[in-house]
């Protein structure tokens, strides 16, 4: 049985990596989270110790990496600017790291954790879970060497709290393009090609338009986390991607496909730094196209 400990245990997505955890057959140690509204681990790992601090957290896998008894695995759901922090971490108690997007903010960054990545023979992975989908895979070995037009419309609503929460915090979320846009990205980046190109038509802190101009696509953007952009006022969200025309039907709820990438990780494969890279590197040039 695999061993994991996780940080960021009371944040949105830290269910979807303890249920993924728990459909492998893995065993979770220790949760650490400055927050203690992490009542959601009674749903899968009642027995996992809680830590708010970081240096006991720390302390603890420590001492039972020197028992023998040490975690294989820390997943991180924490805030995006503590993603390479917190990798660094995980290497350095002898775990591989099992890390959300993004991987970091700065591309620069990510040479760094693939330098400590070679000093202690450890591992970095990154949840690219789209990359999974069965039916975006049936896509990608579908996709011909001609240019397509794509066109993604992606208005997911939030409150008043967002913008006072870290993830309204550029400097420590990224913003909007990449709490959001990088899931898409991504993907074009998967199924398209590399970026030869960048087109920014409006632009502010919860809104964003523009186009990319891929290697084998010219892809149209509209994010948004505004109500008022849903194009009907009864829907909750919008998502919608059309290839020439013709709509991209997948499940818009992700949460099975962490226990895919879980797997495919445990199977000796999983997403790596270099995967993640180009869509970080892009998302990062159009933060400082805002600037």
């Amino acid at each position: 049985m695999k061993k994991f400990a996780l940080i960021g245990a009371a944040g949105f997505v830290a269910p979807r990596h303890m249920k993924a955890i728990k459909d492998v057959g893995g065993d979770l140690l220790a949760i650490l989270d400055p927050h203690d509204s992490v009542g959601v681990v009674d749903k899968y790992f009642p027995d996992a110790l809680f830590f708010s601090e970081v240096e006991r957290f720390d302390r603890y896998l420590e001492k039972i990496k020197r028992a023998g008894e040490g975690v294989q695995y820390i997943s991180i759901c924490s805030p995006n600017y503590l993603h390479d922090a917190h990798c660094r971490l995980a290497l350095r108690v002898g775990a591989d790291a099992i890390c959300e997007k993004p991987l970091v903010l700065k591309p620069w960054n990510l040479d760094q954790l693939q330098e400590i990545e070679k000093e202690t023979e450890k591992k970095i992975y990154t949840v690219l879970q789209l990359r999974l989908h069965p039916e975006l895979i049936k896509l990608k070995n579908k996709i011909l060497d001609k240019r397509y037009h794509v066109n993604i419309d992606y208005i997911t609503p939030r409150g008043k709290w967002y913008e006072r929460s870290w993830k309204g915090d550029v400097y420590k979320s990224g913003g909007l393009v990449t709490n959001i846009g990088i899931h898409l990205f991504d993907m074009m980046l998967w199924l398209f090609g590399s970026c030869n190109g960048i087109t920014l038509v409006e632009k502010d802190i919860n809104y964003m338009t523009g186009f990319l101009n891929l290697k084998n696509a010219d892809v149209y953007f509209n994010l948004s986390t505004r109500k008022q952009h849903l194009p009907n006022k009864k829907l909750e969200f919008y998502r919608s991607i059309e290839i020439d025309g013709i709509p991209l039907r997948f499940d818009n709820s992700f949460t099975d496909l962490h226990t895919s990438v879980y797997e495919d990780i445990l199977k000796g494969n999983g997403f790596r730094i270099n995967d993640a890279k180009p869509s970080i590197e892009l998302v990062y040039k159009i933060r400082e196209m805002l600037i």
